[in-house]
């Protein structure tokens, strides 16, 4: 896996002070995609176990709230292995922060059966539709996506929404 950037302080991407990691490489090209530079899975720099580490290290912060794994596509084939890997070590090592990602894919129809939502606090599912857009919504860009709150989803057997 390739990523593009991380952000040791970021307060956009989920509730409070996080750590936001962007992943490189994406095939749903959205219109007006806010990180078009995150789609060439070839771009960006190799995520390695150091890069690794010093996520976790970065999260190791009293003031930092959570991980956010975001791009990018997180949950592509060519990503989500070492996107679980990093989301099963994070809450291995902090079970106390919550860990939210973002993807195009719906939850219910690729997600749900993947390892990853063992570790998942919170999904946003559903790819960006410019015609839906909406600056109102929080979390989310397009009012066809979903945020939703995982662990509940996996116990009641259905999507449950969290906004």
């Amino acid at each position: 896996m390739r990523y593009a950037k991380i952000r040791k302080m970021d307060i956009s991407n989920g509730p409070g002070v996080r750590v936001s990691l962007f992943v490189q490489g994406c095939t749903f090209n959205c219109k007006n995609c806010f990180n078009p530079e995150t789609h060439d899975f070839n771009g960006g720099k190799e995520f390695t176990d150091e890069v690794l580490e010093h996520i976790l290290d970065l999260c190791d912060n009293e003031n930092v709230e959570g991980l956010s794994i975001l791009g990018g596509e997180p949950m592509h084939p060519k990503n989500i292995e070492d996107v679980t890997k990093l989301a099963k070590k994070f809450k291995e090592r902090f079970p106390e922060k919550n860990l939210w990602a973002w993807t195009g894919y719906l939850f219910d129809k690729y997600l749900k059966d993947k390892e990853i939502v063992k570790y998942l606090d919170v999904v946003v599912d559903g790819q960006y539709v410019d015609e839906l857009h909406n600056f109102t919504l929080e979390w989310r860009g397009s009012s066809n996506q979903r945020v939703i709150d995982v662990q509940r989803s996996i116990k009641e057997g259905k999507v449950i929404e969290i906004v």
